[in-house]
């Protein structure tokens, strides 16, 4: 029975077939429309070859919700071309929501039918787009297939260029543009029927798929740099815009010019570009035996700007300390208000007023405070910085004095910072031994009270003996630093002889001076060496006013350490033939000995002074003393 039914169902169809071929065009088409549109004996075709029927309608090719946004097909025209289009850009867009399948229905050629597949089956594999790809691979075409054929069921999709076809089944078609790609791979996966016939070679599933060729992406890459020298130029366009304008050139130099530029230099607020300009024409050599006189009055009219600038920098710093000042006075009330704060604090935690707060307030008090302390410290750091950098300011000033002044200064102010720090020691020591009676005095008098039951007697005579102990050391101390303070006062009267006798003595030389000439010998006292005084200042080397001052402490050795120290001292200096300073000779003995100081050195070197000379090098901030080795000059001389 089936074999009857496929028979009668296969002749039915070769008649209907045969029927369409005898007839003329406008028959055919009439034919052609009644067959579609007879429903049974399509489903028959279909069902003989085992596709379910999805509807006969004619319709479009490819929708245009699957199509390029604003392609026309009636008019063939594209929109203006967007470079982040799908199709045009090598990026591609981002993948959209997955939505429901595309329903495809059966398309009708006049040479063939394509049968869409099933739906429920995955839909066709592509590969990756290549950029700017016009050239699509058809493949699974029917062995009798034709070019006319392939030409037919594409050219819905657009123009098309060229049909390269295979012996294998399948071509490369390349259309005009790159949106009919995207039409072209609708077809993909549709089984494709030449004619009515049910042979295997008049049949087919097609497969569309992106094909690589090199005439895209040539074409491809010009465009892109076609874009890209677009955007190049209209980059530039928009630098050129916003850069600002080109200062104007420097004329060249005439007599006319450079009057004009003489009364420029005059005033304050062209007298930067007038320099430039006077500048730029000595750079280029303008200056001759002609123009020399208008180029020294315009350098005159430049110069005369150097007073303004200095007064202008006065002005500044005038207002700079101005400032300074106001700085450090609010500074200095804001530390008074902290001051003021921190005495509440305090007396808000005595006994009398504490006892009355809960235990959450005192905790808000306690923590109060202790911020209060913090910032304030910090406020006094900073006046304390302050201060030192106006000292520190000050010493710089100090220093730029001359160096005959600042040797006196140093000699007699060793003397009177020694004397003034004995002093401050007296004191302290005087005040703390009163401190220690006083203290020893209460004990003494609370010895005689009741005392309490569990304070014992025996430690109460132990603090008194630790004391008394300790305030007969004290005494012994002070007295030790009153007899140094009276030596040390010794000293500063000797200093003070000394140096009223050294400055009659520089008067007397600067009255010789003035009289036998700008440059005089001058014969030392008590056969010292002669020395060489130019307009009025010393320039020889001075000897040690302090190794004078210590000639009553001249003396032999009185221990070996010191004949030790006597010979390591000699020969270091010896290597030192400019001498070396008492730091530099005093870190090289520690080395040895750690126990010696400075002082010592100084102190035993002075008792010597047919061994060790001091002398003053260097002139200004570099003067320092330099202590030399002449044992053998002085052996020599003996």
């Amino acid at each position: 029975m089936l074999r009857l039914l496929v028979k009668d169902s296969e002749m039915s169809t070769a008649d209907g077939v045969g029927s369409l071929r005898s007839l003329g065009p406008e028959q055919h088409l009439s034919a052609h429309d009644y067959v579609v549109n007879d429903h049974g004996a399509w489903a028959t075709a279909m069902n003989n070859l085992g596709i379910v029927p999805m509807g006969l309608g004619r319709q479009q090719l490819v929708s245009d919700s699957i199509c390029i946004q604003g392609f026309d097909p009636g008019l063939g025209l594209l929109a203006p071309i967007n470079p982040m289009m799908a199709g045009i850009s090598l990026v591609p867009g981002p993948p959209g929501p997955p939505g429901p399948p595309i329903i495809k229905e059966i398309i009708h050629c006049q040479s063939c039918t394509l049968f869409p597949q099933n739906p429920n089956l995955p839909p066709p594999s592509t590969r990756e787009r290549p950029p700017g790809c016009k050239t699509v691979f058809v493949g699974g075409l029917p062995e009798n297939a034709s070019e006319e054929i392939i030409r037919e069921v594409f050219d819905p999709c657009g123009d098309i260029i060229a049909i390269r076809k295979s012996k294998k089944n399948f071509c490369h078609i390349r259309f005009s543009e790159e949106f009919m790609v995207d039409k072209s791979l609708y077809l993909s996966g549709y089984r494709m029927r030449i004619g009515s016939s049910t042979d295997k070679k008049d049949s087919g599933r097609m497969h569309v798929d992106f094909a690589q060729a090199r005439d895209d992406l040539y074409e491809w890459e010009c465009q892109q740099r076609l874009l890209a020298r677009e955007e190049r130029h209209r980059r530039k366009i928009h630098e050129d815009f916003f850069r600002p304008p080109s200062p104007p050139p420097i004329m060249h130099f005439s007599d006319h010019e450079a009057g004009l530029l003489a009364e420029r230099l005059k005033d304050d607020h062209k007298f930067s570009e007038a320099t430039a300009v006077l500048f730029t024409w000595i750079d280029r050599g303008e200056v001759n035996r002609r123009s020399a006189n208008h180029f020294y009055s315009m350098i005159q009219s430049a110069n005369s700007h150097v007073r303004r600038l200095m007064s202008e920098k006065a002005q500044h710093e005038e207002e700079m300390e101005l400032a300074k000042e106001t700085f450090k006075n609010s500074l200095l009330a804001i530390l008074t208000q902290f001051e003021q704060i921190t005495a509440v604090f305090t007396a808000a935690s005595r006994q009398k007023a504490w006892d009355h707060f809960t235990k959450a307030q005192r905790k808000n008090i306690d923590i109060w405070r202790k911020q209060c302390e913090e910032l304030q410290n910090a406020n006094s750091e900073e006046i304390m910085g302050i201060r030192r950098e106006e000292e520190m300011e000050m010493s710089d000033d100090d220093s730029d004095e001359s160096p005959c002044k600042k040797i006196c200064r140093e000699d007699n102010g060793v003397c009177g910072q020694s004397g003034a720090s004995l002093r401050e020691e007296n004191d302290s020591l005087r005040w703390q031994l009163d401190a220690y009676r006083n203290e020893v005095e209460l004990l003494r008098k609370e010895q005689g009270k009741a005392c309490h039951p569990d304070d014992p007697e025996h430690s109460l005579n132990t603090h008194t003996h630790l004391l008394q102990q300790s305030m007969h050391n004290m005494h012994q101390q002070l007295l030790s630093l009153q007899d140094q303070l009276r030596s040390k006062e010794v000293e500063l009267e000797q200093a003070r002889d000394e140096h009223r006798y050294l400055e009659g003595e520089v008067l007397a030389l600067r009255d010789k001076m003035l009289t036998n000439g700008d440059v005089v010998v001058v014969q030392g006292t008590n056969g010292e060496t002669p020395e060489k005084v130019v307009n009025g200042c010393v320039t020889t080397l001075y000897r040690s006013r302090d190794r004078r001052s210590e000639a009553a402490m001249r003396g032999a050795l009185t221990s070996e350490r010191e004949a030790l120290l006597l010979g390591i001292i000699s020969t270091f200096l010896h290597v030192h033939p400019f001498g070396a300073n008492i730091d530099y000779l005093w870190s090289y003995i520690q080395r040895l000995d750690t126990t010696v100081s400075a002082a010592e050195l100084e102190s035993l070197m002075g008792r010597l002074p047919s061994v060790f000379r001091q002398e003053l090098s260097g002139v200004g901030a570099t003067l320092e003393k330099r202590w030399k080795f002449c044992g053998f000059q002085s052996l020599a001389s003996m």
